[in-house]
């Protein structure tokens, strides 16, 4: 099998990539120089045993040593509605930063300003949104960007008759709290 003929070279450029000679990495997994130079030329049979000590040494995963297949890049997540909100997943569920395209609906009841660690990022595709920071009521229009330090209270809701769709990006904290803390109106 292929992928694991790849195993060896990726092994042999990890420890190259620390700058190890065969003598440093086998001394510090416990394993002969010779076992080591043939698991990298795949002249040796790789197993468990062997790779364990080998990748906590060079604190990689067994996964990284075999090839990965490319993943889809589309993201596959529901809409979800929240009152007069429709929140739609832009990023994967894993993703530090987060981006979704929000939905607020005129209709939609005022919420109380919130506040939380982190930074908040939004760009309004069609509509108006209001938006609260603090003591400052700002509207912004389709085309225009925001952002702000999100302990700053704040809250947003659509400006005028029309709905406002929008880009929110924010990191895990503000999506808990965003996304998560409402109950549905």
């Amino acid at each position: 099998m292929e992928e694991l003929q790849q195993l060896g070279a990726r092994l042999r450029a990890a420890r190259q990539e620390r700058g190890w000679t065969l003598d440093d990495l086998a001394g510090r997994a416990g394993m002969s120089v010779s076992t080591l130079s043939r698991l990298e030329s795949s002249k040796r049979q790789a197993s468990l045993e062997l790779l364990l000590p080998l990748t906590k040494q060079l604190g990689i995963r067994i996964d990284d040593l075999l090839e990965q297949q490319p993943r889809d890049p589309r993201v596959h997540r529901s809409p979800v509605t929240r009152g007069s909100m429709t929140i739609a997943p832009l990023t994967r569920e894993e993703s530090d930063v987060r981006a979704f395209k929000i939905t607020y609906r005129p209709e939609a009841p005022q919420r109380p300003a919130q506040t939380h660690e982190g930074h908040e990022w939004l760009y309004v595709l069609s509509g108006r949104l209001h938006l609260e920071l603090g003591e400052q009521q700002l509207v912004l229009q389709q085309g225009e960007a925001a952002e702000f330090d999100t302990t700053t209270p704040h809250r947003m809701w659509a400006a005028g008759t029309r709905p406002a769709e929008v880009i929110s990006i924010f990191n895990t904290v503000g999506e808990r709290v965003h996304l998560h803390s409402h109950s549905a109106d």
